[in-house]
């Protein structure tokens, strides 16, 4: 899928966003978080992100930056990360297989 982003920029910026205290996401180190969902690939073949929105890259980047601004009750929190972070990121977990 399309993000516009480059999925090798993504460590520094799940690190310093602290997505690994959540997530488990292959390639990032230190990122064994069971709060959230295992980021390890099957990213792509979800129906849903957060459980409410359309599997496209579009939203999954709107997901990253503003989740609790779309869903108030999640666990996520919203990032504030920059849009071109967010699509290096979405590009990441596309890539993952």
């Amino acid at each position: 899928m399309a993000t516009g982003g480059v999925g090798a920029r993504v460590i520094p910026i799940m690190t310093a966003n602290g997505c690994s205290g959540c997530h488990t996401i292959p390639g990032v180190p230190g990122a064994q978080g069971q709060v959230g969902p295992r980021l390890d690939g099957s990213v792509a073949d979800r129906v849903y992100i957060g459980g409410m929105l359309a599997n496209n890259p579009e939203n999954l980047i709107r997901w990253i930056r503003s989740a609790r601004e779309i869903n108030p009750h999640t666990a996520m929190p919203s990032t504030r990360t920059t849009e071109r972070q967010a699509r290096h990121i979405a590009a990441h977990l596309y890539a993952l297989r």
